[in-house]
């Protein structure tokens, strides 16, 4: 029978968990939003390229679905607010004196009702002798010293700075977009015009494999100028040079643009002169 009660009090706590999770989802979604945006444009470009389709097309194919899918899935996000009320805190469970909880080997026994989560209480622990807490305290309400945890991180600083970058990229995103939805459609658009004007990365080797690691490299390259851009201080500086004629928080997708631009032209540029050497041949 306690342990049926038990079990109960573990299901009543992972609904407000579950709770929480919801309620931040929709901050993980964003901090999802511009891998997945990057992500997705390097790998089409890399398919339009093997499959052998026209730069036009192709980078009308991508910018028009990119911008679709970056707009609706923002939006989608921003949405996700409207269910948090389903999702409500359970009801704890009334029990006599004594229950026990436990997490593992470790054994928990409550000896007030078990309302009263800070009342006097027995912990046993697998190899120490029974103790007993009159007022937990101390992290997660115990007085126990706690486990060796190990506080180095093994994961390469290069990994590290990628979650970093993206992670400050959502937040712009986020902000935009709860600013004005014109600031957000042009940030937008102009990252997808950037990234999808290096189409002619992924035809520089025979090599497609190749072509996209070259070309995630770039990328990587792209997202540390669009963080290095987004600072306040960056931004004021580019708004002196162009005498206030456009607000600040449009410097950035006016850079973007600018640099896709020169690339998308660069590129029809050198397929242009590639085409008629080949017709002197």
């Amino acid at each position: 029978m306690l342990g049926f009660i038990s079990s109960w009090i573990d299901f009543a706590k992972i609904i407000p968990v579950a709770a929480r999770t919801v309620e931040d989802a929709s901050d993980a979604a964003w901090r999802a939003l511009p891998a997945a945006l990057y992500l997705s444009i390097l790998l089409t470009l890399s398919y339009t390229a093997r499959r052998g389709l026209s730069i036009p097309f192709a980078l009308l194919s991508i910018i028009l679905l990119s911008f679709i899918f970056i707009t609706g899935a923002s939006f989608g996000i921003s949405r996700t607010g409207a269910i948090k009320p389903i999702f409500k805190h359970a009801t704890p469970i009334q029990a006599e004196p004594g229950l026990i909880i436990s997490q593992g080997e470790n054994t928990i026994i409550l000896l007030k009702d078990n309302h009263d989560i800070r009342g006097p209480r027995l912990v046993s622990i697998p190899g120490r002798p029974l103790i007993y807490q009159e007022v937990p305290r101390g992290p997660n309400n115990t007085i126990l010293a706690l486990p060796a945890i190990s506080f180095w991180d093994d994961t390469p600083w290069f990994i590290k700075s990628i979650s970093i970058d993206f992670s400050l990229c959502a937040a712009e995103l986020k902000m935009r977009f709860s600013e004005s939805y014109l600031y957000f459609a042009a940030y937008a658009f102009s990252l997808i015009l950037l990234l999808s004007s290096l189409r002619f990365l992924m035809e520089l080797s025979q090599w497609p494999l190749a072509n996209i690691f070259l070309g995630a490299l770039i990328f990587r390259s792209i997202l540390t100028l669009e963080i290095f851009l987004n600072k306040s201080e960056i931004n004021t500086l580019l708004a002196t040079f162009l005498n206030k004629l456009v607000p600040d928080i449009l410097i950035t997708p006016i850079v973007f643009c600018a640099l896709g631009v020169l690339t998308i032209l660069y590129t029809l540029l050198a397929r242009l002169a590639r085409s008629r050497r080949s017709r002197d041949d």
